[in-house]
């Protein structure tokens, strides 16, 4: 992480510059205006503690200008009794907060590793939502196809249509859209058009000139405006009004808007994608939806099948969630018990991926000693392993895996490997008699059938069943299954 440190003191930077401790930093410092310039337009800045005087050279404004040129940048005043309203002002237009003067070294430290912390969590989470995605559509000949056209569609500055159930992961794909498109670093701003009342929507979008309606007491930027250069996610497309279904039609014809009291033209860059859990055809036919504004938003149509029918994906979901919610909670989650786990993976979601989100973040908030349980459940998931009885297997949570995990240069850390194996539990075959296997029976049979199935490859057994050597090797001494090859 590359940090600014401005201040007029010398002495105070140039103990910064013998004194700073914290790893994988690297410190950019300066006394004079003309450093500053220089280090600001030739280097990327992560984060920057700037005293007041800094804040405006050459007649421009530094914290708009060190905004503009690096996208993300954290920004700290540097203040004192006297300049503290240069601070405020500062705030105002983006700074982050400001410190007090006189600054100890250990106070920047601590803000620079808070701010470190958080980008890396960040980073974690992104590179979780790529890995993610493949799972999050899943290997099946219809989601290859989708996320096909996902990779030829991004690029382009076209519209998209996506539709699917609620909560299927409508603005999840339009983000992937983005993220993978040439306006990656500019903003992506989602809008749920249902959720807005129908007297403000068009403010809202298009914005608005003071004192064009009750209550309008100085000029609004709509969030056509605020996605300039970037995407605009349009949510429930199809509750919009007629009136503002002309003024969507119109800005996709000519990229230009209007803001509400005014008649002055604004041509603005953005990329439109919409998405409905509603049937816009039929809206058509009923009149409640223009033809014209469906055929320009349906420049190319993708379409999310509910997560009903992509359980394979669940185990997947339910680790990146894990990862998600743990560390808001702060918790640790080394375990999932086996009856929770069926029930996950059985459950049929009709509020889909975000049902499920919002299911995993209840059970971790109500685990305990890092193990989620059966209990910890909604009742109508629990419902889902009550109506089943018979055992399934279970492995262990090995505290050593994740260490292994984490320190994979190519691969994110994850949650346990016991949370998610290759194949859930659940979507192997139910016994055919009343039998009840004890837990170890149940284990050591599964493991029996993994050795016959990988032909003795451990290696491959370990992917499988997304354990660590060591685990599985303890398991087979546990549960005294003979190897080929030893002496009984």
């Amino acid at each position: 992480m590359k940090i600014l440190i401005a201040d007029l003191d010398k002495s105070f930077i140039s103990d910064i510059q013998r004194s700073w401790s914290l790893v994988d930093t690297e410190l950019l410092v300066c006394s004079d205006r003309e450093s500053l310039m220089s280090l600001v337009k030739s280097d990327s800045i992560d984060l920057a503690f700037i005293e007041v005087p800094f804040l405006t050279l050459e007649n421009m404004d530094m914290v708009s200008f060190l905004k503009e040129r690096n996208p993300g940048i954290e920004i700290f005043v540097l203040c004192d009794n006297k300049n503290w309203p240069g601070a405020t002002s500062a705030i105002n237009r983006g700074a982050n907060s400001f410190l007090m003067k006189p600054v100890s070294i250990d106070q920047l430290e601590s803000t620079a590793q808070k701010i470190q912390s958080q980008q890396q969590t960040k980073n974690t989470h992104q590179l979780m939502e790529s890995q993610v995605l493949d799972s999050l559509l899943g290997d099946t000949p219809e989601m290859r196809k989708i996320l096909k056209n996902v990779y030829k569609i991004a690029p382009t500055t076209s519209t998209v249509l996506i539709t699917g159930e609620s909560g299927s992961g409508k603005e999840f794909l339009a983000n992937v859209i983005h993220r993978y498109s040439k306006r990656s670093a500019e903003p992506f701003v989602a809008v749920n058009c249902g959720a807005i009342p129908e007297n403000l929507v068009e403010s809202e979008l298009f914005g608005a000139k003071k004192g064009s309606f009750t209550g309008s007491t100085a000029d609004k930027k709509g969030l056509f405006e605020s996605a300039n250069g970037g995407t605009l996610f349009l949510d429930e497309v199809g509750e919009l009004s007629a009136s503002t279904q002309v003024k969507l039609l119109r800005f996709l014809q000519n990229h230009e808007i209007r803001r509400v009291g005014e008649t002055e033209a604004r041509y603005l860059d953005v990329r439109v994608i919409a998405a409905t859990n509603r049937d816009l055809q039929q809206a058509m036919h009923m009149g409640t939806f223009r033809e014209d504004l469906y055929y320009r938003l349906n420049t190319f149509h993708l379409h999310l099948p509910p997560l009903r029918e992509r359980k394979p994906v669940i185990p997947t979901l339910i680790r990146y969630f894990i990862l998600k919610y743990k560390e808001t909670h702060g918790k640790e989650i080394l375990d999932l018990e086996p009856a929770a786990q069926y029930a996950l993976t059985r459950y049929p979601y009709p509020g889909n991926i975000r049902e499920l989100e919002n299911i995993v973040e209840h059970a971790i908030v109500l685990s305990e000693n890092g193990i989620i349980r059966l209990e910890d459940l909604p009742e109508d998931v629990q419902e889902e392993a009550r109506e089943k009885q018979f055992a399934i297997p279970h492995m262990p949570h090995d505290a050593t895996a994740p260490k292994a995990i984490e320190t994979e240069s190519t691969a994110a850390p994850i949650a346990p490997a016991s949370i998610v194996a290759a194949k859930p539990a659940a979507a192997q075959a139910e016994p055919a008699s009343d039998e009840i296997l004890s837990l170890e029976e149940m284990e050591r049979r599964h493991i029996l059938h993994a050795l016959s199935v990988c032909k003795g490859n451990q290696t491959e057994i370990c992917e499988k069943l997304g354990i660590s050597r060591s685990t599985l090797w303890r398991k087979i001494k546990a549960l005294k299954i003979q190897m080929e090859g030893e002496e009984k």
